[in-house]
C-alpha cells in the first residue's frame, strides 16, 4: 500500500470494487446459464449505472463527513460564550417578584 486511508474511505472503496466485480460477473453468469447476450449486456449496463450513482453518493457522503469532522475540531471564532440562560438577552428585566400577566 502506498498510503493509509481512513476506515470509511477504505470500506467505501471496497464496496465500489465489489460492485464493479459484480458488473462483470453477473452478465457472464447470465450468459453461461442461457440468457441472451443482449439481456446480459443490458443487465451489465444497469448494474454499471447503479454502481456509478452509488459511488458518487458515497464520495459526497465522505466529503460531508470530513467537512463536519474538520468543523468539529476547528476552534469557533467570533462566538462569545455567555453565562446564564438565553432568556435574559434583550428586552427589559423587571426587578423583584412582580407578576407578569
Amino acid at each position: 500500500m502506498t498510503g493509509h486511508r481512513p476506515p470509511a474511505e477504505e470500506s467505501s472503496t471496497d464496496v465500489v470494487r465489489w460492485a464493479a466485480f459484480s458488473c462483470v460477473l453477473v452478465p457472464v453468469v447470465l450468459v453461461w446459464y442461457g440468457t441472451s447476450l443482449a439481456g446480459a449486456t443490458g443487465t451489465a449496463l444497469g448494474l454499471a449505472a447503479v454502481t456509478a450513482v452509488c459511488r458518487i453518493l458515497l464520495r459526497q457522503s465522505e466529503r460531508v463527513a470530513a467537512r463536519l469532522h474538520a468543523e468539529e475540531r476547528a476552534p469557533h471564532r467570533g462566538h462569545r460564550h455567555r453565562s446564564g440562560g438565553g432568556s435574559r438577552r434583550g428586552g427589559r428585566h423587571t426587578g423583584g417578584s412582580t407578576p407578569v400577566g
